[in-house]
């Protein structure tokens, strides 16, 4: 099966979806990049917003939305998206988990979070693209998380007709406070720490190993845990970057409510 990744920030809450002009970059590129890249017959998301004990596949033939986030106007708890599942996808996805010895399970009820409608409704409004999501694990173990990207790359190897995206939508910068802070110190801290994950992401002079590593030590990174106090936000990297087993092809920043942010591409 033809497979592009592509991780991606996708901003705060449903803000890209409500015109807030600190999000105007995000959205712009995010329109921009569903024009460049193939459109997908299906499309695999890795959300921050979801976390469990073992990784969870949602398999339900037509989930429902989950607004999970809260204090934003009335028009944002009525967003829809009602792009459909993909079972057969879904199941394929928990037997290349469990082939490499990762325990995960199938979920019939669970619907999509806003990790995933609101930067696919950005990207595919017609939601007519089937969807299936994928939970982080709740340990939020980096190495965890490259496992999981290796166990996918028999999706990659598999004779299945059809184009797969993969989608790891999260948040290179990730501090909530920082967002708000009038603190000089505060873009400093997130361009050396931008700098480190675009080295570590794009370098072809590094060996897979090596940036496996790299990803794997992430919080020894330059300012990693004030750009990332908690680590959910930047795990969807970790499965894209082991998933695809090479450099990224390209690359996009973009500013989001005054802080840098990362979108990193490989191309199938």
């Amino acid at each position: 099966m033809q497979t592009d990744i592509l991780f991606l920030s996708h901003g705060g809450g449903p803000m890209p979806l409500l015109g807030d002009p600190g999000h105007a970059d995000l959205v712009a590129s995010l329109t921009h990049i569903a024009g460049e890249i193939p459109k997908p017959t299906a499309i695999l998301v890795i959300s921050a917003h979801w976390e469990e004990r073992v990784p969870t596949i949602t398999a339900g033939a037509n989930p429902d939305l989950i607004y999970d986030y809260y204090g934003f106007p009335p028009q944002s708890y009525e967003i829809r998206y009602p792009a459909p599942g993909e079972t057969t996808l879904a199941s394929r996805i928990h037997q290349a988990l469990e082939q490499s010895g990762i325990h995960a399970r199938m979920d019939n009820k669970r619907g999509f979070d806003h990790g995933v409608f609101v930067p696919l409704k950005l990207m595919y409004p017609d939601a007519d693209i089937p969807v299936v999501q994928l939970s982080l694990v709740n340990s939020l173990n980096a190495d965890t998380h490259l496992r999981i990207g290796k166990a996918l790359q028999a999706l990659k190897n598999s004779d299945q007709e059809g184009r797969l995206l993969v989608l790891g939508s999260g948040f290179s910068f990730h501090n909530m406070r920082a967002f708000f802070s009038s603190d000089p110190g505060s873009r400093v801290r997130n361009l050396e720490f931008e700098h480190w994950l675009q080295e570590t992401c794009l370098n072809q002079d590094l060996t897979e190993a090596a940036r496996l590593k790299r990803l794997s030590e992430w919080s020894t990174a330059p300012h990693a845990r004030y750009c990332h106090p908690r680590e959910e936000h930047l795990l969807p990297l970790h499965v894209c970057a082991s998933m695809a087993k090479t450099p990224a092809s390209q690359h996009w920043s973009v500013e989001v409510l005054g802080k840098l942010s990362s979108m990193f591409y490989w191309a199938g």
